[in-house]
């Protein structure tokens, strides 16, 4: 489902137009990546919570050079799903 699907699916469900669901959708995503970026989870009850996760320093190999890596530490954004949703996914995908 892409994000113009998700748009035609709200504006249909709630009978709002397009053009301010799309405004919605991308003010939300904007918000969502900007806490991120300051180092903010953000929590959304009953569906998951966006993370920010820290990676520690590790070694890695360059296989074409034959050489050794250093990746520094960093930090990465996640998703972890809520447990009614992971149970809702596991019970009706099959």
């Amino acid at each position: 489902m892409t994000k113009a699907d998700i748009v035609n699916e709200i504006s249909k469900n709630t009978g709002i137009e397009k053009v301010t669901v799309q405004k919605t959708v991308e003010a939300f995503m904007e918000t969502v990546k900007g806490n991120l970026v300051k180092g903010k989870n953000v929590y959304l009850r009953g569906f998951g919570s966006f993370i920010v996760k820290k990676r520690a320093e590790k070694t890695a190999r360059n296989i074409s050079r034959n050489t050794t890596i250093i990746i520094p530490e960093h930090y990465i954004p996640s998703f972890k799903p809520s447990k009614s949703f992971v149970t809702k996914v596991k019970n009706n995908v099959k």
